[in-house]
């Protein structure tokens, strides 16, 4: 099943630098991780903002749940999800 997730990262102002440091570094590999299972299978960020927008390749609901809360940033997270589905104008064939 593929999802659409948008996510906006709101990191305390009060958070030490190195905190937020090692936080991120814990999510970048995370992330790369998940992008090599190909689980999250688009990343792009959302220009002049501390947000994303990602496409994820998952088996169901509760496979999304447990991947988006297990990222190091969750709990600084706002996350809106909306399921996807294949286009029939789509050319694309690996766009299940």
């Amino acid at each position: 099943m593929l999802f659409q997730v948008e996510m906006t990262v709101k990191l305390p102002p009060e958070m030490p630098a190195e905190q937020a440091a090692q936080i991120k570094a814990k999510e970048k590999a995370y992330a790369q991780e998940l992008q090599r299972a190909g689980k999250w299978r688009h990343l792009w960020r959302v220009a002049g903002s501390y947000a994303n927008v990602s496409i994820f390749d998952v088996e169901n609901n509760a496979e999304l749940q447990e991947i988006v809360s297990n990222l190091p940033l969750f709990p600084y997270m706002e996350i809106g999800v909306k399921p996807l589905c294949r286009h029939p104008s789509s050319i694309r064939e690996d766009d299940a």
